[in-house]
């Protein structure tokens, strides 16, 4: 039986940004993500789909990491408007 998905566990007080990449990128990806000093947790929505949550003092902090990232991945970063939990 294959894995399903399930919603992230993302609370009031978190931001929550939607990033789509190649899938091979996913485990480069959230190592920096996650050894960027508890910055944020990436959750899986499937292959290269991700929700990254951090808490929302570090909104800041996570846009500019996820714009580097996703600038020297080739990733998209999804606009928040359609990035719906």
């Amino acid at each position: 039986m294959g894995r399903a998905p399930v919603a992230p566990c993302v609370g009031e007080g978190m931001v929550v940004r939607r990033v789509v990449m190649r899938s091979r990128d996913v485990v480069f990806f959230k190592g920096v993500i996650e050894a960027s000093d508890g910055l944020a947790a990436v959750f899986a929505e499937g292959g290269g789909d991700l929700l990254v949550a951090a808490p929302a003092e570090r909104g800041a902090e996570l846009d500019a990491v996820l714009g580097e990232l996703c600038a020297e991945l080739g990733a998209l970063q999804v606009p928040p408007a359609q990035a719906v939990l």
